[in-house]
């Protein structure tokens, strides 16, 4: 829904100012706007349908009003539906207390910072996740800008390959090669359970027949979530050469759980899922090291401390804003070179021995020569525009050449199968366009750990064939582990009133595996 409201916010805007004005008569503007972020949407009044909102301007206030149907959410600052909206009753986001961190003399002694009140404390207890201010307000002011112990702006002095990556702006091609020597890589990815529902996709895109000029069979990425996978074909997919990487182990629908979640939490939700697809795929090469966080909610700092600790390569759930060149991949040990967008903001402040495989937004618009502008959109099936196999289509090429004819960062195609296997005109369009790829010398489908190799050392279009970090998985080796898979009936202490079946040519566990019982092995209470 987030997605698409401020698109619609605009439609409503002229609206809203038209007949709004009687309204704010009486209003004290400079009284309400004090202190007010400007990108911040609040109620004068709670009586009326939850649907008006106000937002400070230069100009005075100016009213927005959700869609019919709708109601606006000033937590989270967008209209949802209105079953969802549990705050109508509330006129503006709880407001917290900020720690005084620019003042033109200093008002504490060197190495400490002030709270909110005026008390002075250790610059590192700010932004640590854990409250020290009498007044908290060491924890408020935490964002990529704003946290005191951020990392620093990129030094390329001292951010030097294979181990680091990053430019000011996030488009510099890595190793100063021309864009006409660089190799146009294309990540197809797939996010949640592989089963009987989308193995016959799988098999159809990436049949072993289609080939990168380098004489290797197209790769995709595929971040595995727990429920309902079939592990037996998670590791004939780990056969034949295409990256597994982990989505989570419970896959919970609250967003709030993923943005908030502690150490612990994501340690248990991506290492406990590793664990699982290591032991019931038998996929024992230490392979997996990329994740991909639900809802693409990325969990800040915590997260990322987590995957440093537990050799975690890659994240890929931070999204940059659709822009006019596109940005390669980073790694975190700089701060990251866009603006954090997407869901909850909660981007690592921190310097985080890490990769970043940015999701660069899709231009969605049908005729980009034409259209207004729109915002981008992250995941192919989020393009809720596109309706149809050409507009599809039209989709592909039109991205593909906006990156091809810049930068050539990556294309990051990123799909649920569901969407794909909703219309048969969408899988033969990726087929088609796929195919027509590939009829060219410089484009490559392939893993994002190949991009992360590629980009550890750079080398021009010539001397691909020849590239041996892309030949390691370039010949299928041996058959499928097992034709008849194990069928395991398990249940859970943890979901009661549940048999779930796991697919897997490894022994049958004892119990479901799931949070607090990864192995199945049993767990004691």
């Amino acid at each position: 829904m987030a997605r698409w409201w401020p698109i619609l916010s605009v439609v409503c805007l002229c609206l809203a100012v038209a007949h709004g004005q009687d309204k704010l008569e009486g209003v004290d503007v400079e009284e309400v706007c004090a202190d007010r972020p400007a990108d911040e949407y609040f109620r004068l009044e709670t009586d009326g349908d939850c649907r008006e909102v106000y937002r400070c301007t230069k100009s005075g206030l100016k009213e927005i009003q959700c869609p019919s149907g709708l109601a606006f959410d000033v937590i989270k600052q967008t209209c949802d539906w209105k079953a969802k909206v549990t705050n109508c009753d509330e006129k503006e986001k709880p407001r917290k207390a900020k720690p005084i961190l620019k003042t033109d003399e200093p008002i504490c002694p060197e190495g400490k910072l002030s709270c909110g009140d005026g008390e002075c404390l250790d610059k590192e207890l700010f932004c640590n996740g854990k409250s020290d201010c009498k007044d908290e307000s060491d924890e408020n002011a935490c964002s990529v800008d704003e946290d005191p112990n951020r990392a620093p702006e990129c030094d390329p002095t001292q951010c030097a390959l294979p181990d680091c990556f990053c430019s000011a702006d996030g488009t510099r091609i890595p190793g100063g090669i021309e864009p006409q020597q660089v190799p146009q890589m294309i990540t197809i990815t797939f996010n949640g359970a592989v089963n009987v529902d989308n193995i016959d996709l799988y098999e159809d895109i990436f049949n072993g027949q289609r080939q990168n000029p380098n004489g290797c069979s197209i790769k995709g990425t595929f971040f595995v979530s727990h429920k309902y996978t079939n592990y037996s074909a998670v590791q004939d997919l780990h056969r034949r050469g295409h990256e597994i990487s982990v989505f989570s182990l419970t896959h919970k629908d609250d967003p709030n759980y993923w943005t908030g979640g502690s150490y612990d939490d994501w340690l248990a939700e991506m290492a406990g899922s590793r664990l699982i697809v290591e032991r019931f795929a038998n996929i024992t090469d230490g392979s997996i090291i990329g994740m991909r966080a639900p809802y693409l909610r990325v969990g800040g700092n915590k997260q990322f401390e987590m995957m440093a600790d537990q050799f975690f390569v890659y994240d890929a759930s931070i999204t940059a804003s659709l822009g006019r060149v596109p940005i390669w991949p980073y790694t975190l040990y700089f701060r990251m070179p866009h603006k954090c967008n997407g869901n909850a903001h909660n981007c690592p402040s921190r310097s985080h021995p890490v990769w970043e495989m940015v999701m660069n937004e899709l231009d969605r618009r049908d005729d980009p020569t034409f259209d207004e502008s729109l915002p981008g959109c992250h995941m192919v099936d989020s393009c809720s525009n596109v309706a149809t196999g050409e507009q599809f289509a039209r989709l592909l090429r039109h991205n593909f050449n906006r990156h091809y004819n810049s930068n050539r960062a990556p294309l990051g195609l990123h799909f649920h199968a569901s969407w794909l296997k909703s219309k048969k005109e969408y899988r033969d369009e990726l087929i088609k366009f796929i195919e027509e790829m590939l009829g060219r010398n410089d484009v490559f489908f392939v893993t994002n750990l190949q991009v992360i190799q590629w980009m550890q050392n750079p080398t021009e279009l010539n001397s691909l064939r020849d590239f041996q970090e892309w030949k390691e998985k370039c010949d299928v080796k041996g058959q499928p582990y097992c034709s008849l898979p194990n069928a395991c009936p398990l249940t859970t202490r943890e979901l009661p009133g549940e048999t779930l079946r796991l697919f897997t040519c490894m022994e049958c566990p004892n119990n479901y595996p799931w949070i607090l019982d990864p192995t199945g092995d049993g767990f004691s209470v």
